[in-house]
């Protein structure tokens, strides 16, 4: 059995192509930031995990992953191999998505988004008092990726 899954940050805001021919087909490559268990002399350290996310997978990322987000990814693991221009053959290992959400709220992504920056974190949203539910503002729905 074939199966990864991954849990970490996005190193950087995912680079989408789209496949040529009739039906073009987006291809999303992003890495995935995973924290090791053991740390070197007390250093935090990571891992670096190439993914690749093939067309409605492809658009989603492109279109609601940036830098810094926290991710959970699952799929498999592919090897490959090219020879590049200089004659050389390089060896490819990547994940190639098979589920991907996020893994934190967007409130807390926007907090450490800007925790390293000297922009003033987003307000807090309002909640409920009466039952702990976060108020919906009016006209999100078109920003949902759910319908």
């Amino acid at each position: 059995m074939n199966k990864v899954v991954l849990v970490g940050r996005l190193t950087r805001d995912p680079e989408v192509r789209y496949s040529q021919g009739d039906t073009a087909t987006a291809v999303a490559r992003y890495t995935v930031a995973v924290d090791r268990k053991f740390k070197r002399d007390g250093e935090p350290t990571a891992d670096f995990i190439p993914c690749v996310a093939f067309g409605r997978a492809g658009e989603f990322a492109e279109k609601y992953f940036r830098q810094g987000m926290r991710v959970s990814v699952s799929g498999r693991i592919q090897t490959g191999s090219y020879t590049n221009k200089d004659g050389n053959k390089v060896y490819t290992t990547d994940v190639i998505v098979e589920e991907q959400e996020f893994a934190e709220s967007r409130a807390e992504s926007e907090a450490n988004r800007t925790s390293f920056s000297s922009a003033a974190p987003s307000p807090a949203p309002s909640v409920d008092a009466g039952d702990g539910f976060m108020n919906i503002p009016d006209g999100i729905d078109e920003e949902l990726p759910f319908n």
